[in-house]
Parts: C-alpha cells; structure tokens; sequence
C-alpha cells in the first residue's frame, strides 16, 4: 500500500510484532488456573475472585477504540513501547501485591496496556506489510502466535502456578516486555518514518464518550451473571453506555475529524470482520472458560494438569492459522471465514455431546483439536479482512474498531455461558454436582456451536459475493 515504509529487516520486525499479539494472548487466560490459588493467599471475599479477570477484561474492551485511534495519531511505536511499559511496572507491581484491591487494579493497568499494545501492533503489521500476499503471510504469522498464545496462557499458567505459585504469572510479564521493549527500537521505525498526513486535532469528546461508554457496557455485560442482569447497577450501566454511545454517535457524524469517521463503515471487508469478530468472541470465544471449568471442576485437574490439556489446543490453533493463509489464497475470503467457522461449529458441538464427569479426558481430545482447528482459520481470516483496504492513517482504528466488536462479543458470550452452565447446580455439592455442571456445560457449549453457525451466514452477506482478498489482489481495494 502506497506510504507504507518496508522494514528494514522484516523477518525480525514480524518476529517482534507476534511476539507482542503472544504476550497480550498469554494474559488474557494465564490467570484462570491461578485463580483458586490467588483466592486463598489473599482472601478475595465472596464472589470478589471473579474480578481478577473482569478487571482485565473491562479495561480492555473499554479503551480498545481509543487505543487504535492514537496509535494513528500518536505514532504506532510509541503506543507500542507505552503499552509495554504499563505491562511491566504493573505486573511487577501484581505479583508483589497482597490485598485483592491492589491486584484487581493491576489487572486494570493490564488491561490498558493491552487495549494500546494490540491495535498498535496490528496497525504495525498492516502498514509495513504491503496489502495482498505479503501481508496475508505476515497476518498468519501474528495471528499464530496470538492463537497458540490464547490456548497457551491457560497451559503456562498451570506449569508456573504449579512450580513457582501464582505470583510468577505476573513476573513473566516483567521479564516479556522488556524483551519487547529491547527490540521495540532496533526494529521498528521511527514513527516520523511513517510519512502520513495526520490530522492535526484530536477528538476529545469522542474518545471520552466512547470509551466511557464501551466501559460501561463491558461492565454491565461482564458483571450481569454475578450482580444480577435486573439489578439497579447493570441497569444503570447499560442505560448510561447505551446513552454515551448515542452521544458518541452523534458527535462523529459532526466532527470535522471525528475519531472513528463514519465512512469506515463504507468498506464491506472491514464491516464484515468487526462482525465476525463479534461471532468469534460470543461463540468460539467462549470456549476457554468452558474447557476451564470442565477441566478443572468436573475432572479435577490441578493448575500444572489443566494447563498441559491446553497443548492440543494450541498446536491446532496453530495449524488453523496456517490453514488459513492457504485457504484465503485458494478460495477467496468468504469461503475460508465459512470453512472455519463451520469446522469451529463442530467442534463445539462434538464437545457439547461427548463431555462427561466418569470420561477421560482423551474422550473429548478430538472434539478439542477439531474446535482448535476452526478457531485457528477464522481468528486469521477476521483480522486480515480488518485490514483489507484501509489506508494506512486509519489502520489503528480500524484494529480498534474490529477488537472493540470482538472484546464485546467475548463478554456476551462469557456472561450468556456462565448464566446457563451454572443453572441447575445450586444446592448441589460433590459428585450431584459435577454431573449438573457436566451437563451445564454441554447446554452451553451447544449454545456456542449455535452462535458460531450463525457466523456463516454472516460472513456470507457481509462480504457478498466477491471476496475482500481477491478485491484486494487485483487492485481493487477500497482505501478508507
């Protein structure tokens, strides 16, 4: 793409950038098999615990669209060595942490410093990559490691909970980023290098009034399972992000340079990924707190086992991204999105069949790899067509815009699954309950193979009959 500087060494610059997607992938699930330890050592009260991951979580869906927005504006490596200086000091700051307030808030942090690190390195890769082949190659690369790193957090988490206790799956992070942050500079180009013409002011109102409203929305979608979906503070949540993002909206159809400019929404390829990303989160999303919590509460697997039952999952999700590449390749768009989420759908649905308290875990391993594959295909193809078209002054928040649909998705999901893989199980203890949860989770779990169906025919109008990559080979590309 015109104005798009080449890397000076490409293969180290990619090398560095999925490095990143992996760090931000590992931290979304490295805590989930820490969490009973981490419960007891610091006595999180009640149902408190469930904030370590809500904390992360909200902050990143909430901030996601403004980081995408000033990784434009401010300069990409400049987000991208912000995004890692946050990630350190406040995972040293975790793991030395001895009260539940003190690490909920560092889960906050950390959650900011993923909501700047991620549009910034997917804007990196989309703009020092050019369009086509050259860059469908390098997003199968990223999109690898952020795949495996999602699967691989849980496996991680369990071998350094198990060897070290919690506290090491903050450290890691420590020693990660700063790794990053050593090459950020010998590798990525100087954000003058960039050449694009970037609008002079910055959209205040609407980076306060969307953000805001995001937060409240993913606070409200995260928390409603726990506090109530009826409750005066969901309620009031919802009502205030839904009346923020209405301002939001009108704010952007007026300014002269608004912060996610109303046209984006002309380029089907982008409208169609923040669609699928949404499908994605809501659905094959899902699937690592389910496996979670089957693993852990049905089978009663320890941290260091649960994590090692990750590593199927992984290596197919790798295997899926490369699949991917190639499917994108020989069949256009619209066809890998399909073949993915339909080979997702599956797998969910196998899973949601074959899950059992008595059964080992090799009776639902096919069900996994087969789920893994999907989720490998589609995580790539959805974040390729992010890009697809966009110029390069707008590839932040493009990324922020797709990531905002799939953070949201992710909450849906998360929050419709624990709501109906706990129902039925109050009352219950020991064996009485495991089978309830067990069955808990297989209703879930097919709800999920539902919601990623309906993926298909998303994808299917969305992008329409021509494919956004085929479009993008032959020239014919809509910049945004």
């Amino acid at each position: 793409m015109p104005g798009s500087p080449t890397p000076a060494r490409p293969g180290w610059t990619l090398a560095l950038l999925a490095f990143a997607q992996f760090i931000i992938a590992i931290d979304y699930n490295i805590v989930y098999v820490a969490l009973p330890d981490i419960g007891q050592e610091l006595h999180f009260p009640g149902h408190t615990l469930q904030w370590v991951v809500s904390a992360y979580a909200i902050t990143l869906g909430g901030f996601m669209l403004l980081g995408g927005r000033a990784a434009d504006l401010l300069g990409r490596r400049r987000m991208f060595v912000l995004a890692l200086l946050l990630y350190a000091v406040s995972s040293l700051v975790g793991g030395l942490a001895q009260t539940p307030a003190l690490l909920v808030a560092v889960r906050a942090v950390q959650g900011l410093g993923a909501a700047l690190l991620f549009p910034a390195t997917l804007a990196l890769v989309g703009t020092l990559f050019a369009e086509g082949p050259e860059r469908n190659r390098a997003m199968a690369v990223w999109a690898a490691m952020g795949g495996s790193g999602l699967a691989a957090g849980a496996l991680l988490g369990g071998v350094l909970t198990d060897a070290f206790g919690w506290e090491s799956t903050f450290y890691i992070f420590v020693v990660l980023a700063l790794a990053a942050l050593a090459a950020a500079f010998a590798l990525l180009p100087p954000d003058e290098a960039h050449g694009e013409e970037r609008p002079r002011r910055f959209d205040l109102p609407g980076a306060l009034t969307a953000t805001a409203g995001i937060t409240l929305l993913v606070l409200a979608l995260a928390q409603g399972p726990a506090w109530g979906w009826t409750s005066a503070p969901v309620l009031a949540a919802t009502g205030a992000g839904l009346a923020l993002l209405a301002s939001f909206a009108v704010i952007e159809a007026r300014g002269r340079d608004p912060l996610m400019p109303p046209r984006m929404f002309a380029n089907p390829s982008l409208v169609a990924a923040m669609a699928i990303t949404a499908v994605f989160g809501a659905g094959l999303g899902a699937h690592y707190y389910l496996l979670t919590v089957y693993l852990q509460d049905v089978l009663r697997y320890d941290p260091l086992r649960a994590g090692l039952a990750y590593l199927p999952l992984t290596l197919l999700n790798i295997a899926g991204t490369k699949a991917a590449e190639r499917l994108i390749a020989r069949t256009g768009m619209r066809t890998a999105l399909a073949a993915g989420l339909l080979t997702g759908t599956a797998g969910l649905a196998l899973l949601g069949l074959t899950l059992s308290p008595g059964a080992p875990f090799t009776a639902v391993l096919p069900a996994i790899m087969v789920t893994g594959l999907g989720m490998g295909i589609v995580w790539t193809c959805m974040w390729i067509a992010a890009g697809t078209g966009v110029a390069p002054g707008r590839q932040g928040v493009a990324s922020g815009m797709a990531s905002v649909t799939h953070q949201t998705g992710l909450a849906v999901g998360t929050a419709l699954m624990v709501a109906v893989s706990a129902a039925g199980t109050a009352g219950f203890d020991g064996d009485a309950l495991r089978g309830e949860l067990t069955e808990g989770l297989g209703t879930a779990y097919h709800l999920a193979a539902a919601v990623t169906l309906a993926g298909v025919l998303v994808a299917g109008l969305a992008l329409g009959r021509r494919s956004p990559a085929r479009a993008a080979r032959q020239g014919t590309g809509t910049s945004t």
